[in-house]
Order: C-alpha cells, then structure tokens, then sequence
C-alpha cells in the first residue's frame, strides 16, 4: 500500500506543479490551452463534456437475476459476478486496466478497493476546496468539463477524469448516470455497442468506503440495468484488511 500510495502522491505533486506554473503565468484561456494540447478537448475526448444525464434513484433489483451470479471475495470486496467473465482485482496504478493482458482477448471485470478518505489523504490541498471525502472527489470528477476550466482545481479534476476513467472505446456514444440506493451512491460512465458493451462504474457505500468496477463485455451480454443488479451484491469483504496494511 505505501508503494501504490507513494506513486499517487508523485502523480500528484507533478500534476499540481505543471498546472500551478500556467496558473501563475495565465488565466482560464491558457489553463484550457495546457489541457487541450496534453490530453484533449471535446471534440477529441467527448469523456471531458460529459457529465451525468440521469440519476437513478433505489432501482428496482431483479432477485432471481442475483441469485444466477457466481459469489467472489477478495480482500475489501465481495461481489457477484455473470458467469464468463474473467475476474481480476487490481491495484490503483494510473491506467492499469488499460495494460493488463486479459483486456484484449475476454469479456472481463476489473475491481479495486480503498478505504474511506483515500483520495483526501493522496490529495490533502483539495480540503481547502471543501472536498472532505471520496464521494465528493469523485462528484468533482465526474462533474469535470473541459468548457468550464476556470482555475487551477477546475483543470485538476478534467485531468483526474482522464485517469480516472479506463477505456470506453468510440466515445461518441458514451453516456453518464448517477445512482443512489440506501446504502451506495456513485456514477456509471458507459458504452453499448453492437459486439460489446462498457461499464465503468465508481462506488462509494455510505461508509465513504471506495469502489471501482470496470466492465469490457466482449458479446454485449449486459445492460445498465444488469450491471446495477452487480452492484447490488457488492459489500465490504471480512479481509479487507489485508488489502490496506502492506
């Protein structure tokens, strides 16, 4: 944990200094012409306009769809998974998922853990912006627009959300929600296509405690309302502490 946290943290020293030196020397023009010329804009990265359409509010869950999924347990998380997918538990590594070997070959699910107030304590400044806990750092991130660049936090979050979110593939036709049920709240950014389907779903439980499921479904074999059925059957596992104390 002190290696993947150490890495965040020069992630995010660097990113505060390249984006404090054009603050300093520009205003909102020059902060949006940084970000356009290192990652993009709309019309290259529709994922910096978007923003959630919808909100979902306690959606309805299908039980016998609940009872079809395979059980998984891995340290911080249990969750129930459709059968045919690889299951893979990672790290918070910038991009991770976007390098793995299994992303190319079969439909596949990635998930992480992190405790509450893990994105404060990588990113301490972001208190004086009243970010207190990981769903308000994940709120501001998928909030983030490349047309509303005005300060250097502004810029901060569009970047974050470029890291933050994994491949999507054309995203021409991505799409954003919000869900909120008694016990969790969070986004799901999405593709559907013909040959597969994309979900990238960030989690936060009403303990402030952080989760990420990353879908490549490789047959199209899910929609949005299976995927909140997957959600459903996510909870802190019994081991999580042993994902947090190396």
């Amino acid at each position: 944990m002190k290696k993947r946290t150490l890495k965040y943290i020069y992630i995010a020293v660097v990113l505060f200094f390249a984006l404090s030196f054009v603050a300093k020397f520009g205003g909102p023009a020059i902060l949006k012409a940084y970000v356009q010329t290192s990652i993009g804009n709309c019309r290259t990265m529709p994922l910096l306009c978007i923003t959630p359409g919808k909100e979902i509010i306690n959606p309805e869950i299908d039980k016998t769809r609940c009872s079809e999924l395979l059980p998984y347990t891995f340290p911080g998380i249990e969750i129930s998974i459709p059968k045919g997918f690889t299951v893979i538990k990672g790290r918070v590594t910038k991009v991770y998922y976007k390098k793995r070997k299994y992303d190319a070959k079969s439909p596949v699910i990635y998930l992480l853990y992190q405790k509450p107030k893990f994105f404060i304590n990588l990113f301490p400044q972001l208190q004086k912006q009243g970010i207190e806990n990981n769903y308000e750092f994940v709120n501001r991130t998928m909030h983030a627009q490349f047309t509303n660049i005005d300060n250097l936090t502004d810029a901060f979050f569009v970047i974050m959300k470029t890291i933050f979110t994994p491949n999507l593939g054309d995203q021409k036709n991505i799409k954003m929600i919000k869900f909120a049920t008694a016990d969790k709240k969070g986004f799901i950014t999405y593709n559907l296509t013909s040959t597969e389907n994309y979900f990238d779903c960030d989690v936060i439980n009403s303990d402030d405690a952080f989760f990420k499921i990353y879908i490549k479904d490789k047959g199209a074999k899910l929609d949005l309302n299976k995927v909140l059925v997957i959600i459903s059957t996510l909870n802190i596992s019994n081991i999580a502490a042993l994902d947090t104390s190396k």
